[in-house]
């Protein structure tokens, strides 16, 4: 395996003194919901690769599978558990595995525990709301996980796609080290709320999908087939007439990181690292030349100018296509 010819710096999630790579490796795509996943060994492999390469930060849920990519990075992180930080999320899924959006307190602790057994470890570093349940108050639902902290079974709180005032409400039962939602060039609605309330209370941020699940790599065109089990089929953003007109982004990222010798993805994460020092995105691939180009992102140095030039090549660029349908966004925000 080619080396990475710098290290990987180090990050602390906001103020909680949990320090990560600066970039994570999200699992969930070696297994799960998209059209190149890798077998158990392939996968291993990769995901000890990101190890070799200086990435400590491991992303997964229960409902990825459900339940196996848990398995899968629980067995690929065995050999090097206390050198590495494993995040899982509960919330989307019951104890069997059904679709349950659901944060109901004796399902959060029913399900963490099976988590600990599918990773094999006594305490998950970072445990996340996946998504906020209506249902159940915030301040409920952080009791709990304050709970299962005081027990030794968790370490940090997190919450995933939460809005500011939810943040707000659970922070003050439970501190939360994290905040994980969708954030890149082409989806920029944490900066209007969520980041100046991360940025107040020192809260660490983790953007899942910084590379726009893959279509500002440039790997991905209006030609691009996926296979039937990838959920970017069902995605308004990935219709063959969003991606021919959302196109015009990859090509400026590529326009502007040519002379800097960064590939487009390179130029995104980049971007992303310097909002500030306490983003930590979390970029997946089922590649190792892929895994290689990201975490170089880490190295690439952007200007002032450099980053005002990103900016403007975004804001010029009209982003056709929601995110997700109607239903699944309105699980998000909250």
């Amino acid at each position: 395996m080619e080396r990475m010819d710098h290290a990987l710096e180090k990050r602390t999630l906001g103020t909680s003194g949990l320090e990560v790579s600066a970039l994570g490796l999200g699992c969930m795509g070696l297994s799960y919901h998209r059209s190149a996943t890798l077998d158990r060994n392939e996968a291993i492999a990769l995901i000890r690769d990101a190890v070799d390469l200086g990435v400590t930060f491991f992303d997964t849920a229960q409902v990825y599978g459900p339940f196996t990519n848990e398995q899968l990075v629980g067995a690929a992180l065995a050999p090097v558990r206390d050198q590495v930080v494993v995040a899982t999320k509960f919330g989307e899924v019951d104890a069997a595995g059904r679709p349950a959006l659901s944060s109901r307190p004796e399902l959060i602790k029913q399900t963490t525990d099976a988590s600990l057994g599918r990773l094999g470890v006594e305490t998950i570093d970072l445990l996340y709301q996946h998504r906020v349940d209506p249902g159940v108050p915030i301040e409920e639902v952080a009791g709990t996980v304050a709970d299962l902290i005081a027990q030794g079974k968790v370490r940090h709180f997190g919450l995933s796609e939460a809005g500011a005032a939810t943040i707000r409400k659970a922070h003050a039962v439970q501190a939360v080290t994290a905040v994980q939602s969708e954030y890149s060039l082409w989806w920029r609605l944490p900066e209007n709320e969520v980041l100046p309330v991360c940025a107040e209370l020192g809260i660490g941020f983790v953007p899942y999908s910084p590379l726009g699940r893959g279509f500002l790599t440039g790997a991905i065109d209006e030609h691009t087939t996926f296979d039937s089990a990838d959920n970017r089929n069902e995605l308004p953003r990935f219709t063959t007439e969003a991606r021919r007109s959302n196109q015009a982004l990859v090509d400026r990222l590529r326009a502007i990181g040519q002379p800097k010798g960064a590939t487009p993805a390179q130029l995104a994460l980049g971007w992303l690292l310097a909002q500030a020092p306490w983003i930590v995105p979390i970029p997946g691939t089922t590649k190792l030349a892929r895994l290689q180009e990201n975490l170089r992102a880490a190295a690439v140095e952007l200007t002032s100018g450099d980053r005002a030039e990103i900016d403007r090549a975004a804001s010029e660029v009209t982003i056709v296509g929601d995110r997700y349908p109607a239903e699944l966004e309105q699980k998000t925000n909250r």
